[in-house]
């Protein structure tokens, strides 16, 4: 699958969010740095204007950023991450499930998304990560191993909800 082609899975949510924003850069954004260039071309000598070369770096990160949403929206799967099948121990691992496991003596619990929308600092995670990639397919009291930074981690899977 070329990266092109790509599936972006995502929540509801995150997919609202991403329509907002590509909305937002589309009809707003866009415009603000059409302006900027403008009142930056009308200061004269635009070969050492520093605000006009600014306003252009700016466009161009916002066609940029336009086209990465736009193709994150193309090729959007969402996620229902209330469709579960079976009893506790029965339910499998999958992009958006929440995870409930053991390291050492401590518990976490992370939701399992699509890279669009991992945020580690609120436990979400992506099922592309080392954790998320290994956590797939796995059930309730399966030991996964994560290679990490620090050695091999193994982890135990407690709820999958």
């Amino acid at each position: 699958m070329s990266e092109k082609s790509k599936k972006f899975f995502v929540t509801k949510e995150g997919l609202e969010k991403l329509e907002k924003e590509y909305d937002y850069l589309v009809a707003e954004k866009r415009k603000d740095v059409a302006d900027r260039i403008q009142k930056a071309r009308e200061l004269g000598d635009i070969t050492e204007n520093a605000e006009y070369n600014s306003a252009l770096d700016e466009q161009a990160f916002v066609e940029n950023r336009i086209s990465e949403v736009a193709e994150m929206l193309k090729n959007a799967a969402v996620i229902d991450v209330t469709k579960q099948n079976g009893g506790p121990k029965e339910i499998m691992v999958k992009v958006g499930s929440t995870v409930r496991i053991h390291l050492e003596g401590q518990e976490q619990e992370f939701q399992i998304v699509g890279e669009v929308e991992a945020d580690p600092s609120v436990n979400r995670i992506s099922h592309e990560s080392p954790l998320g990639s290994s956590l797939i397919g796995r059930r309730v009291g399966d030991k996964v191993v994560v290679e990490a930074p620090v050695g091999k981690l193994t982890y135990t899977i407690l709820q999958v909800k």
